[in-house]
Parts: C-alpha cells; sequence; structure tokens
C-alpha cells in the first residue's frame, strides 16, 4: 500500500467515524427547551465537537491499523471479490 493510499483510506475512515460520533450525548436547542427564534428546535446547543474530534483520531487509528493490516497480510485480496470470474490468471497468461 502506497502512502497516498494509506493516508486517503485513513482520511475515509476518520470522516465515516466522525459521522457516526456526533450523534452521541447532542443537546439540541429543542431538548433544552430554549429555542432561538428563526432556528430550528433540532438545532444542536452543546455538541463538544473538539472532544468529538480527538475521540474519533482515536477510533479511526484503531480501525485504520485493522483495515491496513488485512490489506497488506493478504487475508483478502481483490480475487476474494471477482465473483464475475473476468480477473485474469494471477500467472498473467
Amino acid at each position: 500500500m502506497s502512502i497516498t493510499s494509506a493516508l486517503v483510506l485513513y482520511a475515509v475512515v476518520w470522516f465515516m467515524t466522525f459521522l457516526m460520533v456526533i450523534p452521541f450525548r447532542l443537546k439540541t436547542q429543542g431538548d433544552l427547551g430554549e429555542v432561538v427564534p428563526g432556528t430550528q428546535a433540532g438545532a444542536p446547543e452543546v455538541h463538544n465537537l473538539k472532544l468529538k474530534a480527538w475521540i474519533t483520531t482515536g477510533l479511526a487509528a484503531v480501525i485504520w491499523a485493522l483495515l491496513y493490516w488485512v490489506i497488506t497480510s493478504g487475508v483478502i485480496d481483490v480475487r476474494d471479490f471477482n465473483w464475475m470470474d473476468n480477473l485474469p490468471p494471477v500467472g498473467g497468461e
């Protein structure tokens, strides 16, 4: 795996993890009963994005390391997903 592929994989894992972590412990204006006129009741009031970004970074690093190991060790190969049998043989014949 090249450095560029590793960085792109980490970025994708980080953003997917971040989108899953954002809703945890989110307090909206409607939950707190203090809706500012002109805004939705579902608008976040307490979001703790900095803490969630740090948590995401740690989780994404663990997930990325696991994915990196799976890809580089050969546990799963691209040929494992060759359901249509359209890839040439390994020897290139």
